[in-house]
């Protein structure tokens, strides 16, 4: 799978996944209102007003990214219509020919693990058939539990040909609290980092120019510990979140990518979806957010470009 991602980021020349992380403060009222028209001020009237935004900015962004990210938190708040919403979310993307990030974050152990790996990634047996739950291409995984809660994962990657990106060094302030503390001479995320490359070697893409189906969250808003672990894990690509709204800018991510131009994709969430939201795009107006979003895609693809010497 993570030859497809390669493929895409070359063909759309934008090394940029957009995280599709609604809230109702960024829906514009037109939506939310025929929504709640239709639906009612519900649960489900929400989860729609949700699912009515993602198409719009799917709809003005699918030739010009290679993937979505959608947060399934801000689905999951909705509870089971807004968990549907990030299913139909999924298969819109799908649709319209982007790859999708499930930032679903799991980890836990044995067939706990296994069974997030199958609903995410795979396909679960029911009777005599099987089907893919969620079905999205990668999904990020937390390695806190160890290598009992990242190998099912692992595994079901290579039945499925999926991906999974591993935190390893988090975009958060307080993300050092645990990550940054020292563990046999070596701060924590370094040895997360020395695992994920030891996963990787287990995990290649033939279709990949050598790059592995297990890859690494490492923050924009961390350049230095993204250099150093840009070495430790050569092979392995690596999710950025942190750009934009959190304060990442591209001559933050040189040392992401690796000499190939490749190895990294960075993620604005905010950024790009509440665009309009922002002075620098006011002038489209909440009704055409989705325009904005489509221009904060340039700036972004612009200024990485510009970062990277392209």
């Amino acid at each position: 799978m993570i030859g497809k991602l390669i493929a895409k980021i070359k063909k759309t020349e934008a090394p940029i996944v957009v995280g599709l992380d609604p809230m109702l403060g960024f829906i514009p009222e037109r939506i939310r209102q025929g929504a709640f028209q239709d639906l009612g001020e519900t649960l489900e009237g929400a989860a729609e007003a949700v699912y009515r935004f993602n198409e719009e900015l799917v709809e003005a962004l699918c030739d010009v990214i290679p993937a979505v990210k959608p947060q399934i938190a801000m689905y999951e708040q909705f509870g089971v219509p807004g968990v549907a919403a990030f299913k139909r979310t999924v298969d819109l993307c799908h649709a319209k020919g982007l790859l999708v990030i499930g930032d679903v974050k799991r980890g836990d152990i044995g067939s706990t693990s296994a069974a997030y790996a199958v609903g995410h990634l795979g396909r679960v047996g029911v009777g005599g058939k099987s089907y893919a739950p969620f079905d999205e291409d990668f999904a990020t995984v937390n390695p806190y539990l160890g290598s009992d809660g990242v190998k099912p994962f692992a595994e079901v990657c290579k039945e499925n040909n999926k991906g999974i990106f591993v935190l390893v060094k988090t975009s958060n302030p307080s993300s050092g609290e645990f990550q940054d503390q020292p563990v046999s001479g070596k701060p924590l995320y370094e040895l997360v980092g020395e695992k994920v490359n030891e996963w990787a070697q287990d995990a290649p893409d033939p279709e990949a120019e050598g790059y592995s189906e297990i890859g690494a969250v490492v923050g924009a808003t961390y350049p230095e510990m993204g250099k150093r672990l840009r070495k430790i894990m050569p092979k392995s690509y690596i999710l950025v979140p942190g750009y934009g709204a959190q304060g990442g800018r591209g001559k933050d991510l040189v040392h992401f990518f690796n000499e190939d131009g490749l190895g990294a994709i960075v993620n604005s969430s905010r950024g790009i979806i509440a665009a309009c939201k922002q002075e620098a795009y006011a002038s489209f107006g909440e009704d055409h957010f989705a325009e904005a979003a489509r221009a904060a895609v340039f700036d972004m693809k612009k200024d990485i470009a510009e970062a990277l010497g392209w």
